[in-house]
């Protein structure tokens, strides 16, 4: 991706995995190398999460099991935050914990209350291997944690609970199988 582009205007848009793959409970790997894989890498998470109409995607939600995620996401303020975090950790995780609405590229349609505080710092690399630090709050915070549980393989339904945990993954059975008889 050159500085300056529009991310993902020359990604290829890759299928989204959805609940039960594999691949979204397989901790990612940390990235070595940095360069031109990459950052064609990041260029195909943009355009597949544009595609998908996301505001976050991991890479393992695309079937490459490494720790790298982007972002072009609101905050409560609606301010802009674009961007993408390779090998991310938290370095500060603070405020109050809030009850939002979530939803996940790999859930489509499903929404459903999930914990999350509402700041966190992450330390990372961009695509170039440049340190980065990212902060978010409010929204943004959510997405940041979202994606990097993802990393972890976890999902956000690995986080509900009780009746909010089996409506959520109901109402995941019943899309995948409206889907599997349309197809």
């Amino acid at each position: 991706m050159r500085y300056g582009s529009i991310p993902g205007s020359a990604g290829a848009v890759h299928p989204v995995r959805l609940l039960g793959d594999s691949a979204l409970h397989t901790p990612c790997a940390e990235v070595a190398e940095f360069g031109a894989v990459l950052v064609r890498l990041v260029e195909d998470m943009f355009a597949t999460m544009y595609a998908a109409g996301g505001v976050g995607l991991a890479a393992n939600q695309i079937g490459v099991p490494l720790r790298v995620f982007v972002y072009d996401c609101p905050d409560d303020e609606d301010r802009r935050h674009l961007g993408h975090l390779v090998n991310p950790r938290p370095v500060r995780v603070g405020g109050v914990t809030v009850t939002g609405a979530e939803g996940c590229l790999s859930l489509p349609g499903i929404e459903s209350g999930t914990r999350r505080h509402d700041e966190i710092e992450l330390a990372g690399f961009d695509m170039l291997g440049e340190p980065v630090t990212v902060t978010g709050t409010g929204f943004f915070a959510r997405c940041l944690q979202h994606e990097c549980d993802h990393l972890g393989g976890t999902v956000f339904t690995d986080r509900l609970r009780g009746p909010r945990r089996a409506r959520a993954l109901w109402a995941a059975r019943r899309a995948s199988w409206a889907h599997g008889a349309r197809s």
